[in-house]
């Protein structure tokens, strides 16, 4: 069986479908052709080009009509791959209309096909990623609220702090990803803009019908007309890139919560069980974190990938050599890298496995030590914060000495029988009761993503 040359063994397992669809050749070239289209429909509006020649330029403006290992062996030529496409387009016009052919690409440049292509592509990526972080955001918000009073132990350092709730580690992931798609919303006008400069971001060649021209292409394109060309300032897209480096941070700290959870020490979270899912090819018992490794995969590449946006900035000039290059996969591969970190964190929020029981479990591992700072509060505003501090740091040495129950050492011990009764200790040290604002910030982060989806 003869496969098609490619990287694509793991693109089922780190890349959502429809964002590699958006990015593959097919997807490039249109969009360039789609550009091209309309500036020939937008220079004939303003009687540059005669109306007759948008139909032929129009009809050759289709990525099925090329060959793209053609056109990729002509790019190694020609340094981008306008050059190579434009010149195709005109063969293929030609072919059907020789007058037509004389008005396609005309007044623009090389750069103007591609960013205002990539632009395009972008809106695409952009409106998909929305929408996978929407449905998100609404299982997280659903699961916040389903565990919201759910204790389980704080870590700090990896150690066990003081209890949380489930549901208020959830609303974290969940208030971090509400931010970030109000970064993309903010971001979407600076970002969707059309690029159009000419050889040297003058539109000298256009003349005076060079800004109508200009105007009626932004508006076939449905895109906004800048204040100018943009050819060598990078801020627009690089910012895009940063949001989307922050949400695979985000989704990279949602992953390796799930990851820790998971371990056989914890057993307290899971990722959702599935044929066949998480096994070893030698271990039979193994049920590995398979999606949550996406996720910490994608935010450990992420970052260099945008590193290499920021590198890439000082362009030189009107048009740059070598870094404007650099950009060309490094954008598209990691709205791919996002993409599939999103679709696999959505099978992650929407099954979520979890074991109340072991979570109450693992808070007595330290047998009531993790509620020492919950004795100490109440005892302090009856003899003082540092004899309270320096009396529970003695019981919690002695329990830890002796291997006992903290409450049976405090039972033991006069100092605090003299201020607290035996069902205050056992409600000090009863780990739902001292769960602070937990439910609140469930309620304050599930209403931010309410009013966001609203």
């Amino acid at each position: 069986m003869t496969q098609r040359p490619g990287n694509q063994l793991f693109d089922a397992y780190f890349t959502a479908r429809d964002m590699r669809e958006v990015f593959c050749d097919q997807g490039r070239v249109q969009a360039m052709l789609d550009f091209e289209a309309a500036l020939a429909r937008a220079e004939a509006r303003v009687g540059l080009i005669p109306s007759s020649a948008v139909a032929p330029i129009a009809a050759a403006c289709e990525a099925g009509l090329y060959d793209f290992a053609a056109l990729g062996e002509a790019i190694a030529t020609a340094g981008n791959s306008a050059i190579p496409l434009v010149k195709a387009l005109g063969k293929q016009i030609a072919s059907s209309d020789a007058e037509a052919e004389r008005y396609v690409h005309l007044g623009a440049t090389s750069q103007d096909v591609m960013d205002s292509g990539l632009v395009l592509q972008l809106r695409q990526a952009l409106a998909l990623i929305e929408n996978q972080l929407a449905q998100l955001a609404d299982s997280l918000a659903t699961q916040a609220q389903r565990f919201a009073t759910t204790p389980l132990a704080g870590r700090t350092w990896l150690q066990h702090a003081t209890p949380v709730t489930l549901g208020m580690k959830i609303a974290g992931w969940l208030g971090a990803l509400t931010r970030s798609r109000q970064r993309l919303q903010q971001l979407k006008p600076r970002l969707l803009v059309l690029q159009f400069g000419g050889a040297s971001g003058t539109l000298a060649a256009l003349g005076a019908q060079a800004l109508p021209i200009a105007e009626a292409l932004a508006e076939e394109l449905q895109l906004t007309l800048p204040e100018q060309p943009w050819h060598t300032q990078r801020d627009r897209i690089v910012e895009f890139g940063a949001v989307l480096g922050l949400i695979a941070g985000s989704l990279g700290k949602f992953g390796r919560d799930i990851s820790l959870l998971m371990q056989t020490e914890a057993a307290e979270v899971f990722e959702p069980a599935a044929p066949g899912k998480g096994g070893s090819s030698t271990m039979p018992h193994k049920r590995n974190p398979v999606g949550a490794a996406v996720l910490i995969g994608a935010a450990t590449r992420v970052p260099g990938l945008v590193s290499t946006l920021f590198s890439a900035m000082p362009q030189e000039h009107e048009r740059s050599l070598g870094l404007w290059h650099a950009e060309w996969e490094t954008l598209p591969e990691i709205c791919c890298l996002v993409s599939g970190s999103l679709q696999q964190a959505r099978l992650l929020a929407d099954g979520l496995e979890v074991d109340a029981a072991r979570m109450a479990r693992n808070l007595e591992l330290t047998q009531g030590l993790v509620l020492a700072e919950a004795v100490s509060i109440v005892l302090a505003q009856r003899v003082g914060r540092d004899t309270a501090h320096h009396l529970l740091e003695q019981c919690c040495k002695r329990a830890v000495a002796e291997q006992r129950h903290l409450r049976a050492v405090l039972a033991d011990e006069p100092q605090v029988t003299a201020e607290l009764s035996g069902a205050e200790l056992d409600d000090l040290l009863n780990p739902a009761h001292y769960l602070g604002q937990a439910q609140v910030w469930v309620e304050r982060a599930v209403a931010e993503h309410n009013a966001l989806t609203v």
